[in-house]
């Protein structure tokens, strides 16, 4: 009887872990909406819209759009990943840039980098403006972000999706200039 017991528990000890093992790999494998794979099949799409005469501003620009599309989604994790890479595009001679998008990799705190993104926007502007090399650029502007000071972004979408706000306020902002090749 207890040889019978003993096996009993070892039995459903096994069985026990074998489940867990079968439901952590589930848990693991992540199945898409529609929905989402559309949205991601836009972000990529937006990205590529914009080409540039150096390899090193085409990554940048890359990297811009991801972190944009980050702060929408109000992602500090996903701006901090897209931030690293982002200072992993810039050369040497960029090293005003790379410190700034460090300063946004290494800040944890979603407001505080809409706020570095905000001013690496301004820096980074005259970088794209003069090597693209096909397509558009759209300045876009918010007039609420920051306490009613504003902040501007670029896109590649004419459509408005406001990084400084994120889902409370999407759409508010207006395009400011086109900036085209």
């Amino acid at each position: 009887m207890k040889r019978n017991a003993t096996l009993t528990i070892a039995t459903i000890t096994l069985i026990t872990l074998a489940s867990c093992g079968e439901t952590k790999n589930k848990q693991d494998a992540k199945i898409s909406t529609p929905e989402e794979i559309e949205t991601e099949k836009e972000n990529m799409a937006e990205i590529a819209d914009a080409s540039f005469s150096d390899g090193m501003t085409g990554k940048v620009f890359h990297n811009y759009q991801q972190i944009r599309m980050a702060l929408i989604n109000s992602d500090s994790n996903e701006v901090t990943m897209a931030a690293g890479n982002l200072a992993e595009s810039f050369t040497e001679e960029r090293e005003d840039m790379k410190s700034m998008a460090m300063a946004m990799a290494e800040a944890d705190d979603i407001e505080k980098q809409r706020e570095l993104f905000s001013h690496f926007t301004a820096n980074v502007e005259p970088l794209f403006k003069d090597a693209l090399s096909e397509g558009t650029i759209y300045k876009q502007f918010c007039p609420m972000a920051f306490e009613g000071k504003g902040g501007y972004w670029l896109s590649n979408a004419e459509e408005i999706r406001n990084p400084y706000y994120g889902q409370k306020m999407l759409k508010c902002g207006k395009v400011t200039e086109k900036i085209e090749k």
